[in-house]
């Protein structure tokens, strides 16, 4: 049997860290261990003068003029680019834009465009419900099927008759990991394209999409990205498909020559054809400057780092805790940058959790999930937050009335 772990070996690992520096990139509040980064990122220190610098002379001096000025117009490209680099694409296959949700429905439909005859999107169940609602509002555009499948199920039931795998890369609920190059090259053997939901991969774990050869990819600005709630979406299209992609919201600003402002739409060439209306740039200079806190960073370091944290927090939860499962894989390689245990009080217990400064968050029915951010998450906080989790416990603290009414974010 191995010796209990120590916050003295905590406090080891943190000292041995190579990514311990990243920390002080962040604005972080005192006293508070922040494990939900998985649903939105902490503020990058870049980001408020960015900000403020925008505001009060971007926009309030230079006015229109910003859009040529300030380098407003290429925002979209330029941030795409940046994210590229942390997903295994070339600079000229990403753009920021629009939401995850909308950058969805864009390429299940193109990619059904490319597959005249197919009629099946393979979906899965039990991930976040947004992807399956909007596979099964383009299945019935486009007279077409999204059939969805417990995720085990999903490989084996790749067949000609498929036009897309649709799945999310790491499980929003329990942090489980798909093997993106064995699904992509069951699907390309099958004839079918392959969509991949990078919202709980990109900035929390290497990925690479060229070398695995997918297809398209989307994902969100806000998680471990840490643009701020709300920020803007990426979408990924494999440079082989852009002379044949065709999405469905030809908007302005991705067209050929959009200040011609001609009748008939030509789609702009590469990825800018994947743009539909003017830009958030408000929300895209933000996403920019927070992407700095990744400058410098190797992304197989910050992938050890989080194998190190959230095997640290399930060795200390089984040391420490009873009356919790464990919805995460033990297996590593299994495992996003997440663990997610699960209790029939699970939504009392984690607002007791952030009455005392350890903030995850709740899925229902019963996953309390905590997210690490290898850039600013060290091991001293996993050890004091699980702690915490033990004195709540302990206590009763979590049965408390005011932790049992719900809120409207969980």
């Amino acid at each position: 049997m191995s010796p209990p772990i120590t916050r003295a070996d905590a406090a080891r690992l943190d000292a041995e860290d190579p990514l311990a520096h990243c920390r002080a990139r962040f604005s972080l509040p005192d006293g508070v261990i922040y494990l939900d980064g998985n649903s939105l990122g902490a503020m990058p220190k870049a980001v408020p003068a960015r900000m403020s610098h925008a505001i009060e002379q971007e926009w309030a001096v230079g006015l229109i003029r910003s859009w040529n000025d300030a380098d407003w117009y290429p925002a979209p490209q330029r941030v795409g680019g940046r994210i590229a680099k942390l997903i295994g694409a070339a600079a000229d296959e990403v753009i920021c834009a629009d939401s995850t949700s909308i950058n969805l429905f864009k390429v299940l439909i193109a990619a059904l465009r490319m597959r005249p005859g197919r009629r099946r999107i393979l979906g899965e169940l039990g991930n976040f419900p947004t992807n399956a609602y909007v596979s099964s509002g383009v299945a019935e555009l486009m007279n077409a099927e999204f059939v969805a499948l417990d995720p085990d199920a999903v490989i084996d039931a790749i067949d000609d008759s498929v036009a897309i795998v649709s799945l999310v890369h790491v499980n929003y609920k329990t942090g489980r990991v798909y093997d993106m190059a064995e699904i992509t090259r069951r699907a390309h053997a099958a004839g079918a394209l392959v969509v991949w939901d990078l919202c709980h991969t990109a900035g929390a774990m290497p990925c690479d999409l060229n070398g695995c050869d997918a297809d398209f990819a989307v994902g969100c600005g806000y998680k471990y990205l840490n643009g701020g709630p709300g920020s803007p979406a990426f979408v990924f299209v494999a440079k082989r498909h852009h002379a044949a992609i065709r999405q469905p919201l030809a908007g302005w600003h991705g067209h050929a020559r959009p200040f011609e402002f001609v009748e008939g739409y030509e789609p702009a060439p590469g990825i800018d054809r994947m743009l539909v209306g003017t830009a958030s740039q408000l929300g895209l200079i933000s996403l920019e400057a927070a992407l700095e806190a990744f400058d410098g960073v190797d992304m197989a370091v910050l992938r050890r780092k989080s194998l190190a944290l959230t095997d640290l927090f399930i060795r200390l939860v089984d040391q420490e805790l009873s009356g919790f499962g464990l919805a995460t894989p033990r297996d590593g390689a299994q495992r996003g940058s997440q663990v997610s245990l699960t209790h029939a009080d699970g939504y009392a217990i984690m607002q007791a959790l952030i009455a005392r400064g350890v903030i995850g968050d709740y899925r229902a029915p019963d996953i309390l999930r905590f997210g690490f951010a290898a850039l600013y998450v060290g091991f001293v906080d996993v050890w004091n937050a699980v702690e915490t989790l033990k004195d709540v416990m302990a206590s009763g603290a979590w049965q408390a009335l005011e932790f049992r009414q719900r809120k409207a974010v969980t």
